[in-house]
């Protein structure tokens, strides 16, 4: 399981991650941090280091050890990978043939660093699943039309690298916009759940309260009621498949043909020589957050913080 994420962006990114850390069915050789857009609303907000320094904070707080790969920052010009540390990384898990194991790319940024990898060697595109957290909605796995909103967020990261992983044959598990929206957890239960265990639990939400507090700042205002978690469908979708004939199958899910990606960022043609995308259309939100606070629960016993039962009274 290769991890890329925007960890200098949403913190929404570190629930995932801790939720990926605790589960025991998938192997994490290394963290990608990726990038981020220049500019969020007219200010500079975040780089790949410091993604590296987000994700180093929290393994730091969950007591783990685990490298931390770069993204690149720079923009493809033209057909050519720009190579990272992390996209040679990618190539080099995705080629190895020393283990039987499936490989997943969990990807709840940008798609930069596989698009890169791809571009380096095609030959990754049959060697792993790509599951990516982003896009707009489909209709009627038709077309999609823009929102009011713009283009949506992990596509518009870099609008070039979606256009290379859409026009290639890496299988493809997607959560569009509509779907991971319904990933709502209140406000309430996080501080429950997950603000009382100790350091580990004050840090996550240290994070959702400072982010909150920044783009509140430019005028959004998240309500005091509910946060989406919008990323743990990674987790969900391949840490938490059925235990006979593995698969995500508590999750409504439909094959959609792969469509091509507009300089705008929404759906073009669709492209029927490629193979179809599986398009995840509503979550199994209570497997994957109370799978989530019970490990959490579980991994803050393990540092030594008492945890409270909800029920004890």
């Amino acid at each position: 399981m290769i991890i890329d994420n925007d960890f200098a962006g949403d913190p929404d990114d570190l629930f995932q991650l801790a939720h990926h850390l605790l589960s025991p069915s998938v192997e994490i050789p290394f963290v990608i941090a990726s990038r981020l857009p220049a500019a969020h609303r007219g200010e500079y907000i975040g780089t790949v280091e410091q993604g590296v320094s987000v994700v180093g904070e929290l393994l730091q707080q969950m007591r783990m050890d685990l490298p931390i790969l770069r993204g690149t920052e720079e923009d493809r010009t033209d057909s050519s990978p720009v190579r990272s540390e992390a996209s040679d990384a990618i190539v080099a898990e995705a080629l190895r043939d020393d283990t039987d194991l499936p490989l997943f790319v969990a990807l709840g940024g940008g798609l930069t660093e596989l698009a890169n990898a791809y571009l380096t060697e095609p030959a990754i595109a049959d060697r792993l699943t790509a599951v990516w957290i982003g896009g707009p909605p489909y209709v009627q796995a038709e077309t999609a039309e823009p929102t009011a909103t713009g283009a949506e967020y992990n596509l518009s990261i870099d609008v070039p690298s979606a256009q290379v992983v859409f026009g290639s044959p890496i299988p493809l598990w997607q959560v569009p916009m509509d779907a991971y929206r319904r990933c709502l957890v209140s406000w309430t239960e996080l501080r429950r759940r997950v603000g009382d265990l100790g350091g580990f639990g004050a840090h996550m939400m240290s994070a959702l309260d400072g982010f909150a507090d920044l783009i509140f700042k430019y005028g959004i205002n998240l309500g005091s009621e509910t946060y989406v978690l919008g990323d743990n469908p990674l987790v969900l979708l391949t840490a938490l498949q059925s235990a006979f004939d593995p698969d995500p199958n508590s999750s409504d899910s439909v094959m959609t043909p792969r469509m091509s990606i507009t300089d705008m960022g929404w759906y073009g043609a669709p492209q029927p020589q490629l193979p179809p995308v599986r398009v995840f259309t509503r979550p199994d939100t209570r497997l994957m957050f109370e799978d989530m606070f019970a490990k959490f629960a579980s991994h803050a016993t393990k540092l030594g913080i008492s945890v409270v039962d909800d029920d004890t009274e």
